[in-house]
């Protein structure tokens, strides 16, 4: 049986925190159920780190988040230049950085890699959001690829077909370097939403997945209905 959460908080915006290895990471990982809140209109306050990006790269990861963030209440996009493939041999300087970032901001919900892909960058970023953030509420994330590491994910976002159309849409449009990767379609995109869609059995008929480790229902003093936290 569903249970339905609805990503708010009372007296301000939901304070996000999206974190990806590389240029159009969170996207993948994340991008749909990000334009689904914010096209009904749920306040974000979103934090956009991009870990490994420079040049060209760097400017489509930076078109690209102020798109899929265009609706956010507040929006502040962080681009590194940590070289691909390499982060597990970069990990001193990785780890300083996400030491500032816990220092500038304290997010209610945080999304990141899944702890076991199999890309190495990527399980850097996973360890080093638990290793920082370790009483927060974190959704992982997973990315389509030749490893063949999809598992299967616990925690599902349903959202409309227009709404897994727009990510698949903006993937391609913003980041043109990546077409030469035979994987890197709309079709990839919008199957594995479908196939989450129906793994979730939301009447939206498409979805993302993500992996929580740790889920703690709570009833607030005084009240009967139970608040969902995970973490």
């Amino acid at each position: 049986m569903p249970l339905s959460w609805t990503p708010r908080v009372t007296d301000r915006a939901l304070r996000v925190l999206a974190i990806g290895a590389h240029a159009d990471d969170i996207e993948i990982g994340c991008g749909g159920t990000l334009l689904a809140w914010l096209s009904d209109d749920v306040p974000l306050d979103v934090t956009w780190v991009v870990c490994g990006a420079s040049g060209n790269r760097e400017a489509e990861a930076r078109r690209s988040a102020d798109y899929f963030l265009r609706r956010a209440s507040q929006r502040k996009i962080i681009v590194h230049g940590f070289k691909d493939g390499y982060f597990p041999y970069d990990g001193a300087r990785l780890k300083d950085e996400f030491e500032r970032l816990k220092g500038d901001i304290e997010p209610d919900l945080l999304f990141t890699h899944y702890r076991d892909d199999r890309h190495q960058d990527h399980r850097m970023v996973s360890d080093l959001t638990w290793n920082t953030f370790r009483h927060h509420t974190i959704l992982e994330y997973e990315v389509p690829k030749y490893d063949g590491d999809l598992g299967a994910p616990n925690v599902f976002v349903p959202f409309a077909r227009a709404v897994a159309e727009a990510k698949a849409h903006a993937l391609l449009t913003h980041f043109p370097s990546q077409a030469v990767k035979h994987w890197f379609t709309a079709e990839t995109f919008l199957g594995l939403a479908r196939l989450r869609g129906v793994e979730a059995a939301a009447s939206a008929e498409y979805a993302e997945a993500f992996y929580v480790r740790k889920l703690r229902l709570e009833c607030p003093e005084g009240r009967h209905r139970p608040a969902v936290r995970a973490g």
